[in-house]
C-alpha cells in the first residue's frame, strides 16, 4: 500500500471514485458527476497511481471493484457523506428532491408494503426512484456498509441480538434498528390436498412431504428448530428463496409449506389455497428495519423510514 501525503492529494478525487463505485460505468459516473468521460477517467487513473492499486477493473461491459477497491469504498462513502452534512446539511423536501432509495427486503415483505410506497412516492415524491435488492441473507449488514442498500427489512434474530450484546458491552454500533411489526405463520397447501380436511395433528405434519422457503437454500429454519424442540422432525424435500415461487409450486403439487399469515391474502390466488393452524408452537416473527448509523443524519433517509414506519403501522396495527 502506498503511503499518502494529504497535503498534496487530491481530495476531489475520492469524489469521483465514490461515483463510479456507485454506478460501476464510467459513462453513467460521468453523467452524474457531469464531467465528461475523459476526465472521469484521468481522475480515476490519478487516484489509481496515488494509491498504488487499479481499484477498479474491466468486466464485460462494466467495472468491478479490486479487494483494495471493496475495502477502500465504505469508509471513502462514509467520509463524503459526513462532510457533507457538517458543510451543507440539507433538508429533504419530497415534492422537489430527485434521489434514488435502494431497499433491500423479501419478497413477502415487498407484496405488503411496496404497492403503498410507490403510492405515497407517486403524491409526495413524484421524482423519487425506488429500486428493490432481493433479500438473501439474514445478516444484511455487509450490504448496508458497502452502500449497496440504503435500508434492509426483515426478520434479523441474530443481528439484534449481537448489536445489543455489542452496546451492553460498551462497544460502538454501527447499525440501527425499529420494529416494524410482528407477523405469525400458517400451513400452507393447495384446495383439495388430503391433509385440507380432518384435524392436522404434528404427526401428519411431520409425515407430510415439504418445501422451505430459504435465502440460503439451507433446508432448515426457524421451523425445523421448534419442531427440535419438541423431538420431532420433517422432511424438506425442496428449497426456494421466494414466497411468490412457494405458492405456486404449492398450487401444483402435494408439498406442504409455511407462509406468513399476511402474505397469503396478497398472493392473488389466494382462493387456491389452503391454510392451516401450525401444531406446534412457533415464536413470532419480528420484522425489523435495519440501517448503517452513517445514514442516520440524512433526512431524505428519515423521511424514507418514516414512511416505511407509516406504512407497516396501518397494514399490521397492533
Amino acid at each position: 500500500m502506498f503511503p499518502v501525503n494529504l497535503r498534496t492529494f487530491d481530495l476531489n478525487l475520492l469524489k469521483v471514485f465514490d461515483v463510479v463505485m456507485s454506478e460501476r460505468s464510467l459513462t453513467r459516473a460521468a453523467q452524474q458527476l457531469s464531467l465528461t468521460q475523459p476526465a472521469v477517467s484521468n481522475a480515476l487513473r490519478r487516484l489509481r497511481e496515488a494509491l498504488g492499486d487499479d481499484l477498479l477493473v474491466r468486466k464485460g461491459r462494466g467495472l468491478e471493484p479490486t479487494a483494495r477497491g471493496e475495502e477502500l469504498w465504505p469508509a471513502v462513502r462514509e467520509a463524503l457523506q459526513r462532510l457533507q452534512a457538517s458543510l451543507a446539511p440539507s433538508v429533504f423536501e419530497p415534492s422537489t428532491a430527485s434521489s434514488t432509495f435502494v431497499l433491500t427486503l423479501a419478497d413477502a415483505t415487498a407484496a405488503e408494503l411496496i404497492p403503498g410506497l410507490v403510492e405515497a412516492l407517486t403524491t409526495l415524491a413524484p421524482n423519487v426512484s425506488l429500486r428493490l435488492v432481493p433479500l438473501t441473507t439474514r445478516d444484511p449488514r455487509a450490504l448496508l456498509d458497502a452502500g449497496h442498500a440504503d435500508l434492509a427489512i426483515g426478520h434479523f434474530p441474530a443481528v439484534l441480538a449481537d448489536l445489543t450484546a455489542r452496546a451492553q458491552a460498551g462497544e460502538a454500533v454501527s447499525f440501527l434498528h425499529q420494529r416494524l411489526f410482528a407477523g405469525d405463520y400458517v400451513c400452507v397447501m393447495r384446495q383439495g390436498h388430503p391433509l385440507a380436511q380432518g384435524p392436522l395433528t404434528l404427526q401428519r405434519f411431520c409425515a407430510a412431504r415439504h418445501m422451505l422457503v430459504s435465502f440460503s437454500g439451507r433446508a432448515f429454519g426457524f421451523v425445523d428448530e421448534a419442531l427440535a424442540s419438541v423431538e420431532c422432525t420433517r422432511r424438506v424435500v425442496l428449497t426456494v428463496n421466494q414466497f411468490f415461487t412457494a405458492g405456486k409450486v404449492v398450487i401444483n403439487s402435494d408439498l406442504l409449506t409455511v407462509l406468513p399469515r399476511h402474505f397469503v391474502n396478497v398472493t392473488g390466488f389466494a382462493d387456491q389455497l389452503v391454510t392451516r393452524e401450525l401444531p406446534f408452537e412457533v415464536p413470532p416473527i419480528h420484522v425489523d428495519a435495519l440501517w448503517h448509523q452513517r445514514e442516520n443524519g440524512s433526512s431524505a433517509q428519515a423521511w424514507l423510514r418514516a414512511q416505511v414506519a407509516a406504512l407497516a403501522t396501518r397494514s399490521f396495527p397492533a
